[in-house]
């Protein structure tokens, strides 16, 4: 999702925020990301005095959900490659096979993950490898299916390693996904690239972009909530 320029910082007691201000925002909102930093987004005119107020006002909800986001950063498990262990491919897990002789160092076949016993030392490059060219596929797919729907001509689709966001719409209108995007279930993938192609109309988080989201998918907001409660649970690779 576009940053601005410049993103300055404000301290209110314990809580430290990156501050994004807006032209075409009229109101101010907190967002917890999905590494727990948080980002104050307000209009131009608001005096650091009104943004402390409102920081004060949400507190108790802004403690509540780092603490939330913390219990789930604690339940996810790192994915050990040994035979047995499940990993995720567009919402489905699939058991890991270790093997002693295959074409490629690691396919999915027959519901499960092959892997080939030499290439156990560098098992996780390969597995993102994997994801990586499956997502630039699926994604390039979707996209091409809502771009004339949303009016939109995107300059093409990158995948990559984004940190904690899914997605980010970047200049000449390329978007970017995390290749992590492919472990999502499919239709929750779909939100994403939904999202990201909305950024290209509406740059901010405002009452336009989110009706041109729910114009090109009447149940996103159910969608949006899995996101946010459960997209945590696919860190674990």
């Amino acid at each position: 999702m576009p940053a601005p320029v410049n993103a300055p910082g404000l301290q209110v007691d314990d809580l430290s925020f990156t501050l994004r201000r807006s032209a075409g925002r009229r109101t101010m909102q907190i967002t917890v990301e999905r590494d727990g930093a948080l980002v104050l987004l307000a209009p131009p005119e608001v005096d650091e005095a009104a943004l402390r107020a409102f920081v004060l006002e949400k507190r108790f909800w802004i403690y509540t959900r780092l603490a939330e986001k913390d219990r789930l950063q604690r339940q996810v498990p790192r994915r050990e490659f040994v035979d047995g262990e499940g990993f995720l491919y567009l919402g489905r897990s699939h058991r890991l096979r270790l093997v002693d002789e295959q074409d490629v160092p690691l396919k999915l076949a027959a519901g499960r993950f092959r892997l080939r016993r030499d290439a156990l030392p560098d098992a996780r490059e390969h597995f993102i490898r994997w994801y990586g060219e499956r997502a630039r596929a699926w994604l390039s797919g979707r996209v091409a299916e809502y771009r004339s729907r949303m009016e939109v001509a995107p300059a093409g689709v990158k995948v990559q390693d984004l940190g904690y966001r899914w997605g980010s719409c970047g200049r000449g209108d390329w978007l970017y996904f995390h290749w992590k995007a492919i472990l999502l279930p499919a239709r929750i993938a779909e939100y994403v690239v939904v999202h990201e192609i909305a950024h290209l109309h509406e740059p901010h988080h405002t009452p336009a972009f989110w009706l041109r989201v729910e114009r090109a998918m009447p149940d996103y907001a159910q969608r949006k909530a899995w996101l946010a409660e459960h997209g945590i649970e696919v860190e674990g690779i």
